[in-house]
């Protein structure tokens, strides 16, 4: 059997190593990956003569700026640009050489901020984003509209997949740019280690979310990459949306996950909330129902995914 070829975009990033390492257990595929000093996406020449020179048959397109509340609030115009640019340059060229198929990673922000619960697909473009990370969901909007846009124009078959808020192996932990697991993480682990007497943790503790471990993303991607032909072209029929959720379909609330990271790392000082700070939007739980009539669902619960995030966390990170 002839090996498909993947390029997986952002492949050092949460979602790109889980989804590489997914693909990787599958013989039936030959993974290309190019590190951004090799290949910056933002350069449409040298993003189009990749393609040209490399001709990949799928892509997992899960190169992105990405960050939390502060940094969002901080670089909009860097969340907005550096993005859309990303996306531009890469639907371009896999459209100029033909790809067969094509996944396009965005988030669950670009829903609007006081969605129905649980979030299904339809309510995408039914009313105001949340303020905090507008230009990012904005961005990634704008690819979901790109896939669907190809399949209706070209007959591509682009497939636009929203997961939920991600954690595992491989994330960002800075201080200022990641987002609440990893900071968490990160701030419960400081405080153990300087015998801090409390961790304040930003807003009401009220706001649910939604947290899928790395590993069970990947698995999913590999999945939807891997379905038999009728059912691939089914999801990105030109009459329909190529938007699918991926995520766990049960959420916890800010102030319960902050308690679990606390206990996890082995803290024992006071946990703080701080309402003068911004919760948020006040609940993102997704729709999983499309996803899960497929045949796939999440397997990891979120105290071992925590357990072993922080283990990852002491390796690569303290």
């Amino acid at each position: 059997m002839e090996k498909k070829r993947v390029y997986v975009a952002g492949h050092r990033g949460l979602v790109g190593t889980a989804t590489l390492q997914a693909l990787s257990r599958r013989p039936e595929y030959e993974v290309l990956t190019r590190t951004h000093a090799e290949l910056d996406l933002e350069d449409r020449q040298a993003t189009r003569e990749f393609f040209q020179q490399q001709r990949p048959d799928y892509v997992v397109m899960s190169a992105a700026k990405v960050g939390g509340i502060l940094a969002n609030s901080n670089f909009p115009v860097d969340f907005l640009h550096n993005n859309l640019r990303i996306q531009l340059n890469v639907f371009d060229a896999a459209h100029e050489v033909g790809i067969d198929r094509m996944i396009f990673l965005g988030s669950s922000c670009i829903y609007p901020r006081d969605c129905p619960q649980p979030i299904n697909e339809d309510y995408l473009l039914t009313g105001p984003l949340e303020a905090s990370n507008r230009p990012y969901a904005l961005a990634k909007i704008s690819g979901v509209e790109s896939c669907w846009a190809f399949n209706r124009q070209h007959g591509t078959r682009y497939l636009a997949a929203m997961p939920t808020n991600m954690y595992g192996p491989g994330d960002t932990y800075h201080p200022e740019h990641s987002h609440v697991l990893p900071a968490l993480i990160r701030r419960f682990h400081e405080a153990k280690m300087k015998g801090a007497p409390e961790v304040v943790v930003w807003g009401s503790g009220k706001p649910r979310r939604e947290f899928m471990y790395s590993s069970d993303l990947g698995d999913a991607i590999s999945f939807l990459l891997s379905l038999p032909e009728e059912r691939f072209a089914a999801l990105t029929h030109p009459d329909v949306s190529p938007l699918i959720n991926i995520g766990v379909g049960q959420d916890t609330t800010i102030g319960e996950v902050a308690e679990l990271v606390k206990k996890t790392v082995g803290y024992t000082g006071e946990l703080k909330l701080d309402p003068s700070k911004p919760d948020g939007t006040p609940r993102k739980l997704l729709d999983v129902g499309r996803l899960g009539s497929l045949g796939w669902r999440a397997s990891t619960p979120l105290d071992v995914g925590l357990a072993n995030a922080y283990q990852d966390f002491l390796q690569h990170h303290d």
